[in-house]
């Protein structure tokens, strides 16, 4: 009796499920060992973040692949792509081998991997990997989702040589690798700290701009078209930036972006409510910027919503100089309630399912018949304030804190 969201569209229909598969879509009078009543409710299929730091190996004491993977169910999604700026960073087979074992510990959970760059012996690494014959190298392959690039230093120092980009746009560009880039530029943000005079922590938003987002995204777009790659612009945050990739889509060119919950719904106002439980990579931005993101969603500019879910303990955020404070807040269970309090449920079907598994090739199942897809269940009536006790992260703390929004999700099946 749910509403359910698909390819077909928005339907009110019955789904029964035998043995994980699902065999009819519709009206089912056929009995089963449990029957979920979903009258008024929402459908959606096992919904995808394509942007999690879920910290291990490394910083266990953060999160663990488990704890992260029980918060991100929590949350309707059941598929993500994990960062490669890990301990030791997935930047060699054995540390992406090593990540795919790991996550095959977790029941009912699909994780992807980014493979990480910086140097040369990594770009090296990345062509054997994705030219070799190897038998053992086709499911290291086939779990690994795309490069990740950061043009500047973010959280496990994993900046780019300069001299390197191309080759790597050329690189990829060739073998057909999907690019994630984290688009700030070093340069503009190397000068806006210098000159910054600042202790406050609302200078995190002068020292790393708009402006910086944007020139770096206008950089990537011309590799990008310059080596027929492929790109994907991480958690966009400034209507400038947007403005660049609207631009790029109308000439033709394969470019794509994300947004993140948090560069939607909080600002630079919130730095004296917040403290450093509002700081991130880039940073907030301003109120119009914000408005900018969500009109860019509803209009299709933007093509994912991706949590960029980076745990840190509270001591490490509360500890020392605001400035100095680790950048990086959880989201992966409050993305969902937090964009259903705006978005039309086919929106964020097409933003948190159809459009990061084409992006990055994870072909996930939809809810069709003789799918074995995830059955998201959400109750939309519920109206509740976000509090971090209720949720199930290992950090045990939210920037969401108190904020109320509407849309829970019942069941996972």
């Amino acid at each position: 009796g749910g509403t359910v969201i698909s390819a077909s569209g928005s339907t009110q229909a019955d789904i029964l499920k035998v043995d994980g598969v699902i065999k009819a879509i519709g009206k089912v009078e056929d009995t089963a060992d449990e029957t979920i009543e979903a009258e008024g409710h929402i459908i959606f299929p096992g919904l995808t973040d394509c942007h999690v730091h879920f910290r291990e190996p490394g910083a266990e004491h953060k999160a663990t692949m488990q704890s992260e993977a029980a918060s991100a169910i929590a949350g309707g999604i059941t598929c993500v792509c994990e960062m490669p700026n890990t301990d030791p960073p997935t930047v060699t087979i054995n540390a992406l081998q090593d990540k795919i074992l790991r996550a095959q510990k977790i029941d009912n959970f699909d994780m992807h991997f980014f493979f990480g760059v910086t140097n040369s012996m990594h770009l090296a690494t990345l062509k054997e990997l994705w030219t070799s014959d190897f038998e053992e190298y086709k499911h290291t392959k086939e779990r690994c989702c795309g490069v990740k690039l950061y043009l500047d230093h973010s959280t496990g120092d994993q900046k780019i040589e300069e001299e390197l980009i191309g080759d790597v746009f050329a690189a990829c560009g060739e073998l057909r690798i999907p690019i994630i880039a984290h688009c700030e530029d070093p340069v503009v943000n190397a000068r806006a700290k210098a000159a910054n005079g600042s202790e406050e922590l609302s200078a995190h938003s002068i020292i790393r701009p708009a402006h910086s987002e944007a020139l770096s995204i206008d950089k990537a777009i011309g590799q990008a078209k310059e080596h027929n790659a492929t790109l994907h612009v991480a958690h966009l945050s400034s209507a400038r930036g947007m403005g660049l990739i609207a631009e790029a889509k109308k000439d033709g060119l394969p470019i794509t972006c994300e947004v993140a919950p948090h560069h939607l719904v909080l600002t630079t106002l919130d730095y004296d409510r917040l403290g450093t439980l509002c700081k991130m990579n880039p940073p907030v931005r301003s109120l119009e910027d914000n408005e900018a993101l969500w009109q860019g969603l509803e209009d299709g500019t933007i093509d994912c919503i991706a949590t960029d879910h980076a745990p840190h303990t509270l001591e490490e955020k509360k500890e020392g100089a605001p400035l100095d404070a680790p950048s990086g807040v959880p989201g992966v269970e409050t993305a969902l309630p937090i964009v259903l309090t705006r978005l039309k449920p086919e929106i964020i079907y097409r933003s948190m399912f159809t459009n990061p598994n084409t992006i990055f090739g994870l072909e996930r199942p939809d809810l069709t018949e003789a799918s074995d897809a995830d059955i998201v269940i959400v109750d939309l009536t519920t109206e509740y304030a976000i509090k971090a006790e209720d949720l199930h992260s290992k950090c045990n703390w939210t920037p969401f804190e108190g904020m109320k929004v509407k849309g829970k999700v019942v069941r996972v099946v």
